[in-house]
């Protein structure tokens, strides 16, 4: 019987270099999209919401409007 815990010691130390713009196609949607819609908008719009100076680093408007976007097109029901 194969122990399904045992971690693979061999293959440990492998690295793996994965290009973006070779594994999705360039004919993909979100690839369409990202090329017809000037997301820089975004940050004009939430401008006021953020402070420059004070707090954590926020997470870039951009990136949570393109989560929603994706979720609403694949019918993503949950950030998780």
């Amino acid at each position: 019987m194969i122990n399904v815990l045992t971690k693979d010691i061999e293959n440990r130390n492998q690295v793996e270099f994965v290009s973006l713009e070779q594994t999705v196609p360039q004919d993909h949607l979100l690839r369409q999209i990202d090329a017809a819609i000037n997301f820089n908008k975004v940050y004009e719009f939430v401008e006021d919401l953020y402070c420059k100076d004070n707090g954590r680093p926020s997470i870039d408007p951009v990136v949570l409007f393109k989560i929603v976007l994706i979720q609403y097109i694949y019918g993503i029901r949950s950030l998780r």
